[in-house]
């Protein structure tokens, strides 16, 4: 798990209460250490307690050694020199989950073609959905996506198939990870509902209601589909836990980072 953050953690704590081993990677020698001392990360998920078997580190090779799957949480901004950080020590072939949301600033790219171009020869995913990290840690009922690209030996043997080896290792408890072969539709989803948001945050912050609110989520999903399709997505797939799942989430309630940031600027605080 590559990135110690709120989500990370709490990805890393739903694969181990299934009985996973999981190293936790941060940036920080100083947060990995507390993380192991005290069996929390108080920096992120405070009173939160942490299952056996997290190990944090911040030695990209450690955490990388023998691993059997990558999840990368970290911001999609330092996406791409995260890769070339981890090439040389990624081991060969396995799969990559991306675990974060956004588009490349430069070049456009959805965050799968970043690593697609960085780290060739492995295939690339995402896990995305409506997912508060603080009530995925606590084990409330959560749903999310799990979406690869599916090779035709993935077609004829799908429960070998990268998405459906994580999507088992995720659920459990109260975790139920859901499986998708479109993958732009997905990072679709996930990338544009976070605009959506701030616009939502926004309305809301300028003293508008639920009417506003009804009509942006209705016509943002439209936008979010079009926009899917042009990419070579699937439209249907806006309508799953990725797209309107995570949208409903994000723009009803100041717990999502883009609403809070949206609310304040709609209430004429700066940025």
């Amino acid at each position: 798990m590559l990135g110690a953050g709120s989500w990370g953690t709490a990805l890393a704590t739903v694969l181990a209460r299934n009985g996973h081993d999981v190293r936790l990677w941060s940036r920080r020698p100083d947060q990995a250490q507390r993380i192991n001392d005290t069996g929390e990360n108080a920096d992120y998920l405070p009173d939160v307690t942490l299952p056996r078997g997290i190990t944090a580190t911040a030695d990209l090779g450690q955490a990388l050694d023998g691993a059997e799957a990558v999840l990368m949480v970290t911001p999609s901004a330092t996406l791409r020199p995260m890769c070339q950080a981890i090439a040389p020590v990624l081991p060969e072939g396995i799969p990559i989950a991306l675990a974060c949301k956004g588009v490349e600033r430069r070049t456009g790219y959805l965050l799968s073609e970043v690593v697609a171009e960085e780290l060739p020869g492995h295939v690339v995913g995402a896990v995305n959905g409506p997912t508060f990290a603080r009530e995925t840690a606590l084990d409330h009922p959560t749903a999310a996506t799990v979406a690869f690209p599916f090779s035709y030996s993935d077609r004829l043997n799908p429960e070998t198939s990268p998405a459906a080896r994580l999507a088992l290792s995720l659920s459990g408890g109260g975790f139920r990870a859901y499986v998708s072969d479109d993958l732009v539709g997905v990072e679709v989803g996930g990338a544009v509902k976070n605009v959506i948001a701030i616009a939502c945050g926004m309305m809301s912050g300028a003293g508008f209601a639920e009417n506003t609110r009804a009509a942006l989520i209705t016509r943002g999903i439209d936008e979010m589909k079009q926009l899917a399709q042009a990419l070579g997505g699937r439209r249907e797939t806006v309508t799953g836990l990725s797209g309107a799942g995570d949208l409903t989430l994000t723009c009803s309630s100041t717990t999502s980072r883009n609403m809070s940031l949206g609310y304040k600027l709609g209430q004429g605080i700066p940025r």
